[in-house]
């Protein structure tokens, strides 16, 4: 292959449909890409804390093979030679699945999940896994296997979680394409905080294993571009999902929208979640900043109420104690002792639910959801805050640092978990050096709606900072 690059840029901070431009022109070869990002990894890693399993050579390996496709003319699939992480808690074949925590007998796994078996499939390079805290049970980077994981921003801050490794990795160029999960923020909380694009897509619309009500997998990316790439890979149904969707057949590649294209679309703008932390000033400039782009363009914007109560996010959260006391239960005491005292204490906390408590805690899940449809119903998309704090400091497991108030932090974003609805976080604006994202929520099934309306957002923004570089 020639010496000819497709753009003045390092290797490592090409997006993916350059990368692929370039395999395609034979003007760069899967193998340069792939040593230019081992060595960026080199020298932001031990900054950062952000992979598990970076297998260099194996790497190198399948950097080789997608070379030898390109060379015959004949690429394996959508993404070949594209490097990605996936996070730790999707399975590879043959490698140890821990879910961030030092509590996990370190067996191999069976078989990839569905998420990691697609991108195989379409000829991507997984170099790594990323790191998670302790079940994924944090907004933060700690974790008892890990150790901790660093916004590169400003590595004082949590990148958040608990996707933390995706998060830091796509911020800090580790490759263009990052899968994380999310449960009730843990994509678009990390997204929000690193400045980078993450997608929660409609439940089952990316089949996952094992599933769980409200549990997604989804792209972290620098671009809405190519997170619509990842789409047309992961988005194929997989029986191992039972909250699966049926085959679809969506125009992931039609994801652009012109800004003129918002005129006549009726957005909510919510500023007040209802319950959990107040937002900040800086916080919720952004979003209304965000919101007079939009109108600007010609959509009608509406200040919506809230609806999630605090009895809502305590049933959650108190059920979600009970589900992790229970797995704690079945350990070991070694094990047990091996995992975060913060997760300890939270978890341990349900032994004193009544039934009666416990019923009604089940229960919210469903008001949520319920709640959550009527309220969105009249609007195309609501614009919200991600997250009502910006980054807070990295050794907090969250930002009240109290197991007895862990998630007053994620009333923004939960609510579309329950509600299987696609939201995501475009970076928008800068409290200092530290990213603010801003929450777009569609429609049930709407994926590629939110996907056009962020890319609209992309386009409307000011140039942001240039991404972070190691220190050198």
């Amino acid at each position: 292959m020639t010496d000819e690059l497709p753009a003045p840029q390092a290797l490592h901070e090409l997006p993916a449909h350059a990368l692929l431009h370039a395999y395609r022109a034979r003007s760069l070869s899967p193998v340069e890409v792939m040593h230019s990002l081992l060595a960026h990894v080199q020298r932001w890693e031990p900054m950062l804390g952000a992979t598990y399993l970076l297998r260099p050579e194996t790497a190198l390996a399948q950097a080789r093979a997608s070379e030898a496709r390109w060379l015959r003319g004949e690429p394996m699939g959508l993404l070949d030679g594209v490097p990605a992480t996936v996070k730790d808690n999707i399975a590879t074949l043959g490698d140890p699945t821990p879910f961030g925590t030092a509590a996990t007998a370190l067996e191999p796994a069976l078989q990839d999940a569905p998420p990691a078996a697609r991108l195989r499939e379409a000829g991507a390079i997984l170099f790594a896994k990323t790191t998670m805290p302790d079940y994924g049970m944090l907004s933060s980077g700690l974790s008892s296997l890990h150790g901790n994981t660093f916004n590169p921003w400003d590595t004082s801050k949590t990148p958040g979680g608990s996707s933390a490794g995706a998060g830091a990795a796509a911020a800090a160029g580790y490759g263009p394409l990052h899968v994380g999960t999310d449960i009730g923020g843990s994509i678009r909380l990390p997204a929000g905080w690193c400045g980078i694009f993450g997608l929660k897509p409609s439940l089952g619309r990316i089949p996952i294993d094992p599933p769980y009500t409200g549990r997604c997998a989804g792209p972290m990316t620098r671009s809405v571009a190519d997170a619509a790439l990842m789409m047309q890979a992961l988005a194929h149904p997989d029986a191992r999902d039972s909250m699966g969707l049926p085959a679809q057949e969506i125009a992931w590649d039609g994801f652009g929208m012109d800004p003129g294209q918002v005129r006549g679309l009726r957005i909510g703008l919510l500023l007040d979640a209802g319950c959990g932390l107040p937002v900040q000033p800086e916080v919720r400039a952004a979003v209304e900043q965000a919101a007079r782009w939009l109108e600007a363009a010609g959509a009608h914007v509406e200040p919506m109420r809230p609806w999630l109560t605090p009895g809502m996010l305590d049933g959650l959260d108190q059920f979600w104690r009970m589900r992790s006391h229970m797995e704690l239960q079945a350990l070991s005491a070694a094990q047990r002792d091996a995992v975060l005292p913060f997760i300890r204490d939270w978890a341990g906390s349900a032994s004193a639910l009544t039934a009666q408590q416990l019923f009604t805690a089940s229960q919210q899940s469903h008001l949520v959801r319920v709640a959550t449809v009527r309220a969105t119903l009249p609007y195309d998309y609501v614009l919200s805050p991600v997250a009502p704090v910006t980054a807070f400091p990295a050794h907090l497991p969250c930002p009240t640092n109290d197991p007895l108030r862990p998630l007053e932090h994620i009333a923004f974003t939960v609510p579309y978990n329950m509600s299987e609805q696609p939201a995501a976080s475009v970076p928008c604006s800068r409290d200092g050096r530290l990213p603010i994202g801003v929450q777009v929520a569609g429609r049930r099934f709407d994926d590629l709606g939110v996907l056009r309306l962020s890319r609209v957002l992309e386009q409307l923004r000011p140039p942001l900072p240039a991404w972070p570089q190691p220190k050198t």
